[in-house]
């Protein structure tokens, strides 16, 4: 049995994840060019040729920069809700009919050994999405671009065996810094990003005995650093006596691959 995954790229320059179970391998996001993807994969060990399906959260640059490169060069079905086919369509080049898949919100879909779930989040897109996968027992949940953490989206998520789960940005640092008020107000609000904080403060609700590795994701490069993100959520989690190993997610490096035993 296995189920084994990395991030292989972070933040709000790209994002891409990899997760395999005996018979599967998915990539959700290619929001890289594919020449990057490429070697993203390569580090890892990896041979995208060897990929089963892209499965896409919602339509931002950041999430599909290489998304149509990558489906075109492999061969590959991509799985995306209507709302953000319609949104991206333009953007990703022409993706051949028997590529196009519909994946809906709130729905469970099974690829052979591989469970996965989609579930909605409030981020400025047409329809976002983040999934929760499930293999022979195991769980592990995507949790990024989000502005804040419903108790839906908690019920959904809980007790999962890892976490990939957003601290865009330290609240201090994104109030003193330079992006316009506009911008900050975005971040700031219910279709923006999770903070620090608010990602510590879901964790203590949806982490269980059996959560054994958290990542945290989609780091601000203007507003956040690896080292205040993995202090602030730590400390959260300490006041309410929760003891985890968090682990950093970089921009343009995969984690390494992590089986989730």
């Amino acid at each position: 049995m296995t189920l084994r995954f990395s991030v292989l790229a972070s933040g709000s320059t790209g994002n891409a994840f990899y997760i395999e179970s005996d018979k599967e391998r998915l990539l959700v996001d290619a929001g890289l060019s594919g020449k990057q993807m490429d070697h993203l994969f390569s580090e890892i060990n990896i041979d995208p040729s060897t990929l089963t399906g892209i499965l896409v959260t919602h339509e931002h640059s950041d999430h599909i920069k290489g998304l149509g490169i990558m489906a075109r060069k492999y061969n590959l079905p991509i799985f995306a809700n209507e709302k953000t086919w319609n949104a991206m369509e333009r953007s990703i080049g022409k993706i051949g009919l028997d590529q196009k898949f519909y994946f809906n919100m709130e729905q469970v879909k099974t690829f052979q050994d591989l469970d996965v779930e989609s579930f909605g989040v409030s981020h400025d897109a047409a329809e976002p999405m983040f999934y929760t996968f499930h293999h022979e027992g195991k769980k592990v949940a995507l949790v990024t671009d989000l502005g804040y953490v419903s108790e839906r989206i908690k019920k959904t998520v809980e007790d999962a065996d890892a976490y990939i789960f957003e601290a865009n940005h330290d609240v201090g640092m994104l109030r003193m810094g330079r992006y316009p008020w506009n911008v900050k107000r975005r971040i700031l609000g219910d279709s923006g990003h999770v903070s620090n904080e608010d990602c510590g403060l879901a964790l203590t609700d949806i982490i269980s005995n059996r959560t054994k590795r958290i990542y945290l994701a989609h780091l601000s490069l203007d507003n956040n650093m690896k080292d205040l993100a993995r202090m602030s959520v730590d400390s959260v989690l300490q006041e309410r006596g929760i003891t985890l190993d968090l682990h950093d997610t970089d921009p343009k490096a995969p984690t390494p691959l992590y089986e989730v035993v």
